[in-house]
């Protein structure tokens, strides 16, 4: 099934039939401001292990990230933030960041193992953005790649469709995607570092 949504002004109708697919342990593909992810429900962990599947790794062997709809949300996942890293994150975020850090005893519960750091994510995307508040909760996202060997990620929506649509039970046609993903920044040493350079430029 695939559903058209405005970029900037997603209609709250169909956004009641993603929350629905997502409710029943579902897996989505939707649009980001940086390219198109993989989503469930971070509670599910049916949908976490399907994804799992999808991607051929076992579930703790997928670089998995949170999308939260803001700052507030990443205190209930990650341990204590030192003052520098928040004042990283809130000069940052909104955006086109990948944020490590270091998790709590709740992202182990979620994956099924003694998971030490986890991807935070606060995207630039009113569809994303919507989601996650309609939803109350983050969304687990893994990147989706192309199979062709230069063009790394996937943008025309049709075509993610096409090649996902016997995998995920929805994908959210947002317009087409992006080929730069987010810049991830290690956030769990002294000194937070870049371990990706992506569309997110640090001033």
């Amino acid at each position: 099934m695939i559903i058209t949504l405005h970029p900037d002004n997603p209609n709250l109708r169909d956004l009641k039939k993603v929350e629905e697919v997502l409710n029943k342990d579902g897996v989505i593909i939707l649009p980001t401001d940086t390219i198109y992810a993989m989503a469930c429900l971070l509670h599910s962990k049916k949908a976490i292990e399907r994804m799992s599947k999808i991607a051929g790794k076992r579930m703790e062997k997928v670089n998995y990230s949170l999308l939260c709809s803001d700052l507030s949300h990443i205190a209930d996942y990650t341990s204590h933030l030192d003052k520098n890293v928040f004042r990283l994150l809130k000069a940052n975020l909104p955006g086109a960041f990948t944020f490590i850090l270091p998790a709590n005893n709740q992202i182990g519960k979620h994956f099924g193992s003694n998971k030490k750091t986890i991807g935070i994510r606060v995207p630039d995307n009113a569809i994303a953005q919507t989601l996650i508040k309609v939803m109350g909760s983050p969304l687990v996202v893994s990147t989706i790649h192309h199979e062709d060997e230069i063009i790394e990620y996937m943008t025309d929506p049709e075509e993610i469709h096409e090649k996902f649509e016997h995998q995920v039970d929805l994908v959210i046609d947002g317009g087409a995607g992006g080929n730069v993903p987010s810049t991830i920044i290690d956030c769990t040493t002294e000194d937070p570092f870049v371990i990706r350079e992506g569309k997110g430029i640090i001033s």
